[in-house]
């Protein structure tokens, strides 16, 4: 089953389009489409505030990028809430949330 993929906030479109590295960009869709949206569970679930959240990581030329995102599994429907680098990444998340 593929879950719908929605975007919880114009942060994560904003952060995807303002990049230049094209390679990058297509990680980004790949890890996004392919994979969070065939199986979402096989992000690393977090624990404590972010409980409800899901992440997935990403290495790009020595960089760790994280996808911060929530499953509604009544509607089978994976909301995006967050892209970006590991640097202040989970205070932004929990700052969203």
């Amino acid at each position: 089953m593929v879950y719908k993929i929605e975007f919880g906030s114009n942060k994560p479109k904003k952060y995807i389009k303002k990049l230049k590295d094209k390679i990058l960009k297509k990680k980004f869709s790949d890890l996004i489409f392919k994979d969070i949206a065939i199986d979402p569970y096989s992000g690393e679930p977090k624990e404590g505030d972010l409980a409800t959240i899901y992440t997935k990581k990403l290495w790009y030329q020595k960089t760790q990028y994280r996808i911060g995102y929530k499953i509604e599994d009544d509607n089978t429907i994976v909301i995006i809430l967050l892209i970006g680098t590991r640097e202040n990444f989970y205070e932004e998340l929990k700052r969203l949330l």
